[in-house]
């Protein structure tokens, strides 16, 4: 590969934040980001989703464009003028109706497209279905820049495996799987991904063979974790801890270790989607997939309907009982909201004439506010409570002295499985 390799990343949220910073150790890196508040934020060393601490976001910060390793942050598309790789790490949503949105491909595609130089790489990090890049993403790049693909211009695919709030398994300490438009950009991108990912590299035979790896790992997820939902239907009907059960199949040496939960965020509660739509634009009905989805995305409901049921079994009057909802975030020890299904819980516990509290020292409030239209709170509140749910396992609640938070007739349920015995019920 160049040894004057100059990176651009289009978009800095949980993806391309991290990527970015690890590429600046090694590389002349420029940032790129529509969200004014976001970049600013970020050239002060300051990352709202917690992904990057402080220090080590500054050690490779950049106050003006330089010519040596580094990141520097912008706005302006003409910073990025001058870089031969451009890494697209852009959300890519369902809309209400769960059908794929690539609207964010399509605008940073023209993006990058006006800026698209002769002997230019441009890859993909965003999940999709398999097609995307080369049959919606690379028409936009060849309109707006006016180039030809694979004479002027190449691209290349490049799946993310970022685990938001997890310290342990960061983007370098992840095997990265790459994929080239032809076989000599497959190793040029392969070759310059192996100069910061630490964890190794696996060259895919092609984009499309990425893509559809990429969406299959998620779908996987989303069908186990659906398995164990149902189980935990099953045996609470039993009167039998699915906890317990989970725990006993373990000793077998090849049993999956998932455990029954809310599936939510931008990942495993969305890529299925991207996979079912393609399959059903091929005329194939994918039925486990979608059965997958249906009953994971039940499982709000459920979840409320059983606290409603201990609550009544423990003579605690339903209606305009005060509840405490611990955490809204899509994930334990992680600001992200996007998707997360505890919002499914507090709509179906409203719809019982409960008044629900929402506590997440993590969340932003305004950000909850903007999406859900939900009023959450940084701080304990100072009043006691029917009924308290652990909707998500951030660190801060697993010290929480509960009794200071409870009335004296009260329920404790635990959606996630941490609190032990000290709790009325759990999924």
């Amino acid at each position: 590969m160049e040894i004057n390799s100059k990176i651009a990343i289009i978009g800095l949220g949980y993806v391309g934040l991290p990527l970015a910073r690890l590429f600046a150790t090694k590389h002349a890196v420029v940032g790129f980001d529509i969200n004014e508040t976001r970049v600013a934020e970020l050239k002060l060393g300051v990352d709202t989703t917690l992904e990057i601490d402080s220090v080590t976001l500054q050690k490779v910060l950049q106050e003006k464009q330089g010519s040596g390793n580094g990141l520097y942050c912008t706005t302006v598309l003409a910073d990025i003028a001058d870089c031969n790789y451009y890494i697209v790490t852009v959300p890519t949503p369902v809309d209400k109706n769960n059908r794929p949105d690539l609207t964010p491909l399509y605008k940073s595609s023209e993006t990058v497209g006006k800026v698209l130089k002769k002997g230019d790489v441009v890859v993909y990090e965003s999940t999709v279905y398999p097609g995307v890049t080369e049959e919606e993403c690379v028409p936009v790049l060849e309109r707006v820049s006016g180039l030809r693909f694979n004479i002027d211009f190449f691209v290349g695919y490049s799946p993310e495996r970022i685990n938001p709030g997890d310290k342990q398994h960061t983007v370098d300490k992840i095997l990265k799987v790459t994929s080239g438009s032809t076989p000599e950009i497959g190793q040029k991108i392969n070759e310059l991904y192996q100069t910061v990912i630490t964890a190794g590299t696996y060259l895919a035979p092609s984009i499309k063979v990425a893509e559809a790896a990429k969406v299959i790992e998620n779908s996987q997820r989303d069908i186990n974790i659906a398995f164990v939902n149902e189980l935990s239907k099953i045996f609470n009907l039993m009167n039998i801890d699915t906890q317990a059960v989970l725990e006993t199949a373990g000793t077998k040496w090849n049993f999956l270790p998932f455990k029954p939960g809310l599936v939510g965020g931008h990942c495993i509660g969305v890529d299925p989607y991207y996979l079912a739509q393609k399959a059903q634009e091929l005329g194939y009905h994918p039925e486990i997939i979608l059965a997958g989805r249906r009953l994971n995305d039940s499982m709000g409901e459920y979840v409320a309907s059983q606290i409603v049921k201990l609550m009544i079994k423990k003579g605690i009057s339903v209606n305009n009982a005060s509840l405490l909802m611990l955490g809204i975030t899509f994930k334990e020890n992680c600001p992200d909201v996007r998707n997360t299904k505890i919002v499914d819980v507090i709509a179906a516990l409203t719809d019982y004439g409960i008044t629900v509290t929402i506590y997440d020292p993590l969340a932003n409030p305004a950000a909850v506010f903007k999406e859900y239209k939900l009023k959450t709170t940084n701080v304990v509140p100072n009043q006691k409570f029917d009924t308290l749910v652990l909707g998500v396992a951030h660190n801060e609640f697993l010290n929480l002295d509960l009794t200071q938070l409870q009335n004296p007739i009260s329920l404790v349920y635990d959606v996630k499985g941490v609190l032990g015995d000290k709790v009325d019920g759990r999924l």
